[in-house]
């Protein structure tokens, strides 16, 4: 049974809360750690909510950072110590998951 909307966002936050610094979960792995398949859904929980909490550790599933966000995070990324992956231009980057990925305990 799906959570009530106030729910899932409390829920989407919580998670978010607690990704430590250096870390990151996909949208997708957000939504997993909490019981759904709602990817989309937790996109929308952090651009209307997500200013409270760390937006920069939840990325794309290619571990790209939001849109239009990219300087900001990469700020944060350099200061919390990311594991990143440039392009050969170095003009572009993403979050290494592979190195990043932070893991609920107590994902369902």
């Amino acid at each position: 049974m799906p959570l009530p909307p106030e729910d899932f966002v409390g829920a989407v936050l919580d998670v978010v809360a607690q990704i430590p610094e250096g870390r990151a979960m996909s949208y997708g792995d957000v939504a997993a750690a909490i019981g759904s398949r709602a990817a989309r859904g937790v996109g929308q929980v952090m651009a209307y909510y997500g200013g409270e909490v760390p937006w920069w550790r939840v990325v794309r599933a290619s571990g790209h950072p939001a849109p239009g966000h990219e300087d900001r995070a990469l700020e944060h990324y350099r200061a919390e110590g990311t594991p990143l992956v440039w392009s050969r231009d170095r003009g572009s980057y993403r979050v290494d998951l592979r190195a990043a990925r932070h893991e609920p305990d107590d994902a369902p």
